[in-house]
């Protein structure tokens, strides 16, 4: 029963054929792609009014030379957002539960991040290294703690978007078998559970949307610090 729970997040398969791509594509797919025309429908409104807001507030704190990123941290906060509410869906699969898909967009864009900072100003990257003040004797444990710091940033990225995203999974599915099993022994509990369940699905969708920001929003913050 307990290795039922955590099937879900197991890479699908048909056919012997892995559908994780097809998985990757499918926001894609679903989003409604720009006309030459004047006037568009309500849904090309609605997602043009929401990456202008959502890139002028991501942008604010970032100097103009960072605004080179606009698109593509809008483009992932898109993709993230809607892998993380199809995964909602019955019968679906969600690609952002696997720590290696996230890993995948965590640390090519954090390398970039510091390569950008190396190349525009290297003393100042290499600065945050060894805050200013610090005796002598702590400078070398400093620089390897700094150090360290640094090259977790990725890690961090991909298990707070793994962790969060699969801790709700299994709380939902985990609730949803109890409540099946409370349906014919305690009807008055099983409504409860019914009530407790669909509180628990607004949370993640909540969860769904804020975790999609926050990897995009760190993102911006590590950028903010190399331009």
């Amino acid at each position: 029963m307990m290795a039922s729970f955590f099937d879900q997040f197991s890479s699908p398969f048909y056919m012997g054929v892995p559908l994780m791509g097809l998985a990757l594509l499918l926001p894609w797919v679903l989003l409604p792609t720009p006309t030459s025309r004047w006037l568009n429908n309500r849904l090309m409104t609605l997602q043009g009014w929401f990456f202008g807001m959502f890139t002028r507030q991501l942008l604010l704190p970032i100097n103009h030379p960072g605004h080179k990123w606009a698109l593509i941290l809008a483009s992932l906060m898109i993709f993230l957002l809607s892998l993380n509410l199809l995964g909602l869906l019955p019968y679906t699969f969600t690609p952002t539960t696997q720590l290696s898909i996230n890993l995948g967009f965590a640390v090519p864009l954090w390398l970039a991040t510091v390569l950008i900072g190396m190349r525009n100003q290297p003393n100042l990257s290499l600065a945050h290294l060894l805050p200013e003040g610090t005796p002598l004797l702590l400078i070398p444990i400093l620089i390897v703690i700094e150090t360290i710091s640094l090259m977790i940033r990725p890690l961090a990225l991909g298990v707070r978007l793994t962790a969060n995203l699969t801790a709700g999974h299994l709380l939902i599915q985990l609730i949803s078998t109890g409540l099946f099993v409370l349906i014919s022994l305690q009807p008055t509990v099983a409504i409860l559970t019914g009530a407790l369940l669909l509180m628990l699905s607004l949370l993640e969708v909540a969860v769904a949307i804020i975790q999609a920001y926050v990897f995009v929003l760190l993102l911006s913050l590590y950028l903010q610090e190399n331009v």
